[in-house]
């Protein structure tokens, strides 16, 4: 009987199913069993080939070559992951293996990673899947009980295949051909633009806004204050003029006021939702000061590595009817803090069920997150793993408590013929608001009594009743200007696309329809980043001026966030058969003709910053930018160096020296200029004012001044460390 090979995305995952199936043998990049062979990925070993890799004449970038639309995208093995690709391919295509079971990551891009090396490896042997929502040993047996045929998920595979191929086409055409316009590499992508729109709209509406000064108004009657507002029909509690308000509050100081409006209302607080990736991102970037980035690793890490979280890159905030028990097992195994709360969620040992946690229908590829079914031992997670797993058990507890009750009071009290508003809340019953969302949460801020509204207590006031005026405060402020971006605030843009919603009902609706998806959009913020169309202060997000530079020059078509929003939602309809791929794909090429055509003929003439020169990284096969005059390649000895706006590289084909600008600069060193490089290839050893500068054995390092160990060292062969 022959052998089944299961392909898990990376060596990590592979090993946690080696381990549940009995692979115990060690084999040359895989794990063998008496049944099974377990291989893996290294992430991507199959990507799309490069323009010039369809034809040399694409090396050199040229309008007369673009738009560049083959009928198809041949596939080529990623150079750096070569020999693990090999592996797999031989053990997939082996006579002895009689069947694959694909065991990527359970959602687009996993299923893309596998079907890729199947198709690049000629592969024609049936597949099953495995879907699992949870790295535990339990989880991973079911997962192999339940298989489901590999043709199930066809749909998932086009879908992944649209966008991989529409990345590629917008990508490619669209860079190149405002590169060559404006003679600067400009990166365009058919998401990361629309997301940097987002974030140029609102710097521009910060840098238009223009502040009007406004007062408020408010009245002490003596057991209760409240805020001046005009009687309109669109109440008010701004005084465009300090004059008028001053007027209104001589007016009514030491005089009688009656309450004409005293009503009280009985009001009901929702728990939150459970966790889907953006909204875990969201709130930990708002309470721990995590990027998006930050987030989705470390909770990558809490499923993978401790198998403490269940699936994170999901997309839903609901669990399907069959995970009940499986609930309330992982509540009765959470850590020893988490235990007082329980109870509170399990009233007489049973999980509250309602729509707003359990539903069928609302569950998509995967479910929401919580923590999995095993004794988790949070001292064994990092400080950062630590806060996150708190939160999303915080979560999971509070999702199932009851609704927070409290009495809504409404008083307006007149003077004169001028309306004061006091508002009150008293909580009757805490209910979820009893489980804090972290460990040691910050203290709310108080509203003032200024504002007219008291989280104690009102006095109990009846229609009719009187009080006198015992003091009156102008306050004097101004409108303030939208606040600039977060990681927070961006990605709820992004999930809505552009549209900022704070109401979840109307966010839900908008889910499939927002740029990227939750496993791609902390990717897409920190690409922003990398290639200076943002940047980031403390918590906040802005655009660069070469970003609003690029936004003011593109289409808007390439920039708006809703035609973005259409793609994925129609990405997502490919996904349930219910959208031609074919028709998906015929409006990317229009598409990318189109970019070609408008950067060509109608974008604007502009002078983008001089910092970046054309064509791709050093060490690349594009045509090169500039050539450092005298320079020979430290590494080959036969190449000169050319230059791009980050890195130099070596001309010789086949070389791969490349000597990033920014190389030394974490560990206190100089950024590498042209003339810094020239003389340190003559000398081999500079002496600067804050230390040494060496190039020894295919290394850059940089000594400072009194070590005798350098602060860094760089090899000068793929430094990735841009």
């Amino acid at each position: 009987m022959g052998k089944i090979v299961v392909v898990a995305e990376k060596p990590s995952v592979g090993r946690d199913i080696a381990r549940v199936l009995g692979c115990r043998t060690n084999g040359d990049g895989c794990l063998i069993g008496e049944k099974h062979i377990v291989t893996w990925a290294v992430g991507h070993l199959v990507t799309l080939a490069e323009p010039d890799e369809l034809d040399p004449k694409y090396k050199k970038w040229s309008f007369d070559t673009l738009p560049i639309l083959p009928e198809t995208i041949p596939l080529k093995v990623i150079s750096g992951t070569k020999s693990q690709y090999s592996k797999v391919k031989k053990l997939i295509n082996d006579k002895e293996t009689d069947s694959l079971i694909c065991a990527t990551d359970a959602g687009r891009e996993g299923e893309l990673i596998f079907r890729y090396i199947y198709e690049k490896a000629g592969c024609k042997k049936p597949f099953q899947r495995l879907w699992i929502s949870s790295m535990t040993d339990e989880a991973i047996t079911e997962g192999f009980r339940e298989l489901r045929p590999g043709a199930d998920y066809d749909g998932l595979y086009e879908s992944a295949r649209c966008r991989s191929r529409a990345d590629w086409l917008v990508g490619m055409n669209a860079s190149r051909a405002f590169t060559l316009k404006y003679n600067t590499l400009l990166s365009i992508g058919r998401v990361q633009t629309p997301t940097l729109a987002i974030l140029v709209k609102r710097r521009k509406e910060i840098e238009n806004f223009k502040p009007e000064g406004f007062c408020t108004l408010t009245a002490d009657f003596g057991d209760y204050s409240g805020v001046y507002f005009s009687d309109k029909l669109d109440p008010d509690t701004h005084l465009k003029q300090k004059a008028d308000a001053e007027a209104i509050a001589a007016e009514v100081k030491g005089k009688t006021g009656t309450v004409i409006q005293a009503e009280t209302t009985r009001k009901k607080e929702a728990p939150p939702q459970l966790y889907d990736l953006t909204s875990l991102q969201r709130d930990a970037n708002k309470m721990l000061g995590f990027t998006a980035d930050k987030t989705l690793k470390t909770a990558q890490s809490l499923y993978e590595k401790h198998k403490a979280l269940t699936y994170p890159r999901t997309d839903s905030r609901y669990l399907p009817p069959d995970m009940i028990p499986r609930v309330v097992q992982t509540m009765k195994l959470l850590p020893e803090a988490y235990q007082r709360f329980v109870p509170g969620a399990l009233p007489d040992g049973k999980l509250p069920v309602s729509k707003r946690t359990i539903d069928k229908m609302k569950v998509t590829d995967h479910h929401a997150i919580i923590p999995t079914a095993k004794k988790a031992d949070p001292s064994k997670f990092s400080e950062e793993e630590r806060k996150l797993f708190d939160m999303v058990a915080r979560r999971m507890l509070t999702a199932f408590y009851p609704w927070c009750e409290y009495d809504a009071t409404k008083i307006i009290t007149k003077v004169e013929d001028h309306t004061f508003r006091t508002t009150g809340k008293v909580i009757v019953n805490n209910g979820w608001h009893d489980v804090p969302p972290l460990e040691n949460p910050p203290k709310a801020k108080k509203k003032s009594a200024e504002e007219g509204e008291s989280e104690n207590p009102l006095p109990p006031l009846a229609e009719g009743d009187t009080r006198t005026v015992r003091k009156t405060v102008v306050k004097e402020d101004k409108t303030k200007p939208p606040a600039p971006h977060t990681d927070a605030s961006l990605l709820a843009a992004m999930e809505t696309a552009g549209k900022e919603l704070d109401d979840e009902e109307l966010v839900r609706e908008m889910k499939g329809s927002g740029i990227g998806t939750p496993a791609t959009r902390a990717a897409i913020i920190e690409r922003l980043l990398k290639v200076g169309y943002a940047q980031r202060k403390g918590k906040t997000l802005n655009a660069t001026d070469k970003g609003v530079m690029l936004i003011d020059v593109v289409p808007g078509e390439l920039s708006s966030p809703e035609m973005t929003g259409k793609w994925e939602l129609a990405l997502h309809r490919i996904t349930d058969g219910e959208q031609d791929p074919d028709r998906f794909m015929d409006g990317i090429v229009r598409m990318s003709g189109f970019l070609v055509n408008y950067a060509k003929e109608t974008a604007a003439s502009v002078a983008f910053p001089a910092e970046e020169k054309r064509y791709g990284k050093a060490g690349g096969k594009g045509t090169p930018a500039a050539l450092l005059p005298g320079a020979v390649c430290p590494v080959c000895g036969k190449g000169g160096l050319r230059e791009n706006g980050y890195a130099f590289g070596c001309t010789e084909k086949g070389c791969n020296c490349t000597i990033w600008k920014d190389c030394l600069q974490k560990g206190g060193g100089p950024a590498i200029t042209g003339k810094l490089l020239l003389l340190l290839l003559e000398k081999k050893q500079l002496q600067g004012s804050t230390g040494i500068l060496m190039i020894r054995e295919g290394k850059i390092l940089f000594y400072p001044n009194g070590s005798e160990t350098p602060s860094v060292e760089r090899s000068l062969i793929y430094v990735k460390q841009h």
